[in-house]
């Protein structure tokens, strides 16, 4: 198994994918995130419906892992009842104005190649994302989410997501707050 720090942040870069680009070839084992980062991620970027970034090694240019990115928010329609949407808000903003929903930005795909699973790349990955608001949070965003795939949920709670909902049947609705990063 390769270990992607072996040769240094430097050799490493994450990049938006721009328009017109093509990725040929990338294995992460899963066949949906595959054919999304080969085949339809450019229709994503030209329809402005989420933003790909990929992570790779600069030479020779290789696809590590990527994410993309679309706008989200956490409203009472992800919650049983509002009772349960009152708490969720209640528990994170105290004595504060309540709104019916709050901005976030959803995580829609995160795939790491093959030779570089269990590498901490996809936690790397994460970071980077959260650092992103943390530097600058300039369209007010709170939150991150996820809907996981069941078999990632796992990985999603060692990096402190938590459950938004728990009853979905394919994948699991999480959030990350992002007010973690910011106060520290």
């Amino acid at each position: 198994m390769t270990n992607f720090l072996e040769s240094g942040f430097n050799d490493y870069e994450v990049r938006k994918l721009q328009k017109g680009e093509t990725i040929k070839s990338f294995d992460c084992g899963d066949e949906d995130l595959n054919d999304f980062i080969m085949n339809r991620v450019a229709d994503y970027l030209k329809t402005m419906l989420a933003v790909t970034y990929v992570f790779e090694h600069k030479e020779p240019r290789k696809i590590i892992g990527y994410f993309s990115l679309a706008n989200d928010r956490i409203s009472i329609d992800n919650f049983d009842s509002n009772s349960t949407f009152n708490r969720f808000r209640r528990h994170l903003f105290k004595n504060e104005k309540r709104l019916k929903s709050y901005p976030a930005v959803k995580i829609c795909r995160l795939g790491i190649a093959n030779d570089f699973h269990g590498c901490g790349v996809g936690s790397m990955l994460l970071d980077f994302i959260k650092s992103y608001y943390k530097r600058g949070n300039n369209a007010g965003c709170r939150f991150l989410t996820v809907d996981a795939y069941l078999n990632a949920v796992s990985f999603y709670e060692r990096n402190k997501f938590q459950y938004l909902q728990k009853d979905e049947k394919r994948t699991k609705l999480l959030y990350y707050d992002l007010n973690e990063i910011m106060s520290q």
